[in-house]
């Protein structure tokens, strides 16, 4: 499994709205957002508000992981990225 944090989050905020975005070139897809996982991902990754967990990843899962926290309020967005490189297959 792989674990990719989302540094963004904070346990102070109040009633935060996380969303997941996957960049891969030029393309970004939004696969975690108003509390649901999207499809594919639905079925092969485990969201918590510290991190998400993929049970596996292959080399299509390369690409950058941006992680977005909103405050309830919208005050505030705070945001972090990690950058996933799968080797092999």
């Amino acid at each position: 499994a792989v674990d990719i944090p989302c540094s963004a989050y904070r346990s102070t905020m109040t009633n935060p709205r996380i969303e997941w975005k996957f960049q891969k070139g030029s393309s970004l897809v939004l696969f975690y957002y108003g509390g649901e996982l999207t499809e594919p991902y639905r079925n092969r990754v485990q969201f918590s508000r510290t991190s998400i967990r993929f049970d596996a990843v292959t080399r299509e899962d390369s690409g950058k992981y941006i992680c977005e926290v909103v405050e309830g309020d919208g005050s505030h967005i705070a945001k972090s990225e990690v950058t996933l490189t799968v080797q092999g297959e």
